[in-house]
C-alpha cells in the first residue's frame, strides 16, 4: 500500500514540471489564487462531498467542502472536512488532505488522504482521480470526476470507486 501511495505522490508531483504552454489559460489556476470546491457523490461514509443514499430502507447521508491554495501554477494544496451520517452508523467526521494539479489548465488529476471517525473508529484511504474541467465562466468550473479510494485499514473498510460532479469557484 506504501508503494501505490508513493507512485501515486510522485505521479502528481512529477506533473508540476509539465509546462502546458496556454495562452488562454485561466488566471484563476494561477500561483496564489483559491479554490472552494462543493461535490457531489456517491458514497456516504468517508467523504467530503454531498450524497443521500435509500438502499432498503437505511438512508446515508454526507455533507462537506473542500478549499486549496494555488502554490504553483495549475498546482493546489488542498483540505477538506466533512461529515456523514446513516441509519446504521452514528455520525462520522471526515477529513482530506492533498494535492490537484490542472493539466493543460483542463484536467485536473489528483491524490490526498482520507480519514473517517465514527465514535473511536478510525478508517484510512488514499484517493486518487481524475477528472475534466468545465470553466463556464472564469472563476467557476463544473468538474466530472473519477474517483477510487484505496483503503489503508483493510480489516476497518472497504476500497471504493467514486463517480463526482464538483463546483469549484476559483478566486
Amino acid at each position: 500500500m506504501k508503494k501505490l501511495f508513493t507512485i501515486a505522490a510522485a505521479a502528481v508531483l512529477g506533473l508540476t514540471s509539465v509546462n502546458a504552454q496556454d495562452e488562454n489559460k485561466s488566471s484563476s489556476l494561477s500561483e496564489g489564487s483559491f479554490v472552494i470546491e462543493v461535490n457531489t457523490g456517491s458514497w456516504a461514509t468517508g467523504n467530503t462531498a454531498f450524497s443521500l443514499t435509500s438502499v432498503d430502507g437505511n438512508t446515508a447521508w454526507s455533507a462537506g467542502a473542500e478549499a486549496g491554495y494555488f502554490v504553483i501554477d495549475n498546482l493546489a494544496i488542498k483540505a477538506g472536512l466533512g461529515y456523514a451520517d446513516a441509519d446504521t452508523i452514528d455520525g462520522t467526521f471526515v477529513y482530506k488532505v492533498g494535492a490537484k494539479y490542472y493539466i493543460a489548465g483542463e484536467f485536473p488529476v489528483g491524490v490526498d488522504f482520507t480519514g473517517a471517525s465514527t465514535d473511536g473508529n478510525n478508517a484510512n484511504w488514499v484517493g486518487v482521480q481524475g477528472g475534466y474541467a468545465w470553466f463556464v465562466a472564469d472563476n467557476v468550473s463544473i468538474e466530472p470526476t473519477l474517483r477510487y479510494n484505496i483503503t489503508l485499514d483493510e480489516d476497518k473498510a472497504l476500497s471504493a470507486f467514486q463517480g463526482l460532479i464538483g463546483f469549484a469557484f476559483h478566486f
